[in-house]
C-alpha cells in the first residue's frame, strides 16, 4: 500500500488529520526512500567543504576555552555526513582532540545511514535514532544544521487549525474549530529543545543550530504561514503526492531560545548565518584554497563562498544560535550578540 492510500484510508476511518501528524507521516517517507540531497534540495556543507570547516573550527575553539574536557559531538540530521567528514578533518588536527571526543549521529534514515558511514569511515562513529539515546557522560556539543525546520508543525487562525482532507482523489486543506490565539508552531521542536537543553545543563556543553527562520533580538512580525514543499528545487503543493517532496517550515528562534532559558542556558545570537561563517574567517580559507587553482575552479570557490554567504542567497535568511551551559564560554561568531536571556 502506498503513503497516499495509507494516508487517505486513515482518513477516511478517523477524519482529517492534523498538520503536524500529516507532515511526520509524509517526513517519515520522505527521509526514509531515496536519497533526496541534492535531488530536491541542496544544504550549506554540500555548496563547499568551507561550510563544515567553519563549524569545525567552531568546535575546536570552543573545546579548547572550555580547557580541553572529554566531550561527544554530536550531529543532528547529519545528511551526507559532509558537515561532519569536513569539520573532523580539521578538528584531528588539533592535538588532544580526538582522542578525548566521542561521534554521535541521530539519522533515522537507512539511506542516510549507509552514505554517512562512508563518508566517516576511520571514525568510530555511533548513530541513534532519537536524541534521548545520546550519551550522558560527558559535555555535548551539538550540531543542528537544517534540522528543526523539518520537524513538524501546526497552524492555527481566526479560530481554526489546519487539518488535511481528502476527497475525489485530492488530499486538501481543511481548516477545523480550535480555540486559541492564531499562530504556527512546533510542539516535536520544543520537545527536543527542550530535552537537549536539559542534557546541555546537566552535562555541560553547547548546541549550534544553523537554520532558515524569524525571531530572536531582530524585531519583526511572526509569520503564520511557513510551510512549504520542495520537489527538484521548486515549489509545489503540500498536500499533493505525499511522502515524495520535503516538507518543512521556518524556525521559530525565538520559542527554541525562551526554552533553553528556562533551562538556565545561555543564548547566544540569533546572527546571521554570512555574519557567523564570516566571523570564523570563510573569506580567509576561500582564498587559501584558491591558490594555485586555474581560474574556473577558483570562480567555483567564489561562487561557493557568496552563495553561502551574500544576504540576498543564504546569509541572510538562514540564522545560527547557539546555547550553552552555565560556565562555558561565549561560542566564536557571537561575541557581544550573547545574551541570557536573548528570546525569553
Amino acid at each position: 500500500m502506498t503513503l497516499a492510500h495509507s494516508l487517505a484510508a486513515r482518513i477516511a476511518a478517523d477524519g482529517p488529520m492534523r498538520l503536524d501528524a500529516w507532515m511526520a507521516a509524509c517526513n517519515s517517507a520522505y527521509y526514509g526512500g531515496e536519497d533526496p540531497l541534492g535531488r530536491d534540495f541542496t544544504t550549506a556543507p554540500e555548496i563547499s567543504q568551507m561550510f563544515g570547516e567553519m563549524i569545525g573550527g567552531w568546535i575546536g575553539d570552543l573545546w579548547l576555552r572550555a580547557e580541553k574536557p572529554p566531550l561527544h559531538i554530536a550531529e543532528l540530521g547529519p545528511g551526507h555526513g559532509s558537515l561532519m567528514a569536513d569539520a573532523l578533518r580539521l578538528l584531528g588536527r588539533l592535538p588532544g582532540f580526538m582522542g578525548s571526543a566521542g561521534l554521535h549521529m541521530v539519522e533515522t534514515s537507512l539511506a542516510l545511514r549507509s552514505i554517512q558511514r562512508a563518508r566517516l569511515a576511520g571514525w568510530a562513529a555511533q548513530w541513534h535514532d532519537r536524541v534521548d539515546q545520546l550519551p550522558d557522560d560527558r559535555p555535548l556539543v551539538i550540531i543542528a544544521n537544517e534540522f528543526f525546520d523539518a520537524l513538524p508543525i501546526r497552524q492555527r487562525r481566526s479560530g481554526k487549525e489546519l487539518h488535511v482532507d481528502f476527497a475525489e482523489g485530492l488530499f486538501m486543506p481543511k481548516w477545523l474549530p480550535a480555540a486559541g490565539a492564531d499562530a504556527e508552531w512546533s510542539e516535536a521542536a520544543h520537545a527536543i529543545m527542550g530535552h537537549l537543553a536539559g542534557r546541555i545543563a546537566a552535562q555541560g556543553g553547547a548546541l549550534l543550530i544553523i537554520d532558515y527562520g524569524y525571531g530572536g533580538q531582530v524585531i519583526e512580525s511572526v509569520p503564520l504561514d511557513t510551510l512549504q514543499a520542495v520537489h527538484r528545487g521548486e515549489m509545489v503543493s503540500p498536500f499533493y503526492d505525499p511522502g515524495a517532496h520535503d516538507l518543512t517550515a521556518h524556525v521559530d528562534f525565538s520559542a527554541l531560545a525562551a526554552v533553553a532559558h528556562g533551562r538556565g542556558l545561555a543564548i547566544h545570537g540569533p546572527v546571521a548565518q554570512g555574519a557567523l561563517l564570516g566571523d570564523l574567517g570563510i573569506a580567509a580559507r576561500a582564498e587559501a584554497l584558491k591558490l594555485g587553482k586555474p581560474p574556473h575552479e577558483a570562480g567555483s570557490i567564489t561562487a561557493a563562498l557568496l552563495r553561502l554567504t551574500a544576504p540576498q542567497q543564504m546569509g541572510a535568511i538562514f540564522r545560527a544560535m547557539a546555547v550553552t551551559a552555565p560556565g562555558w564560554p561565549v561560542p566564536a561568531g557571537f561575541g557581544m550578540a550573547a545574551s541570557g536571556d536573548s528570546g525569553a
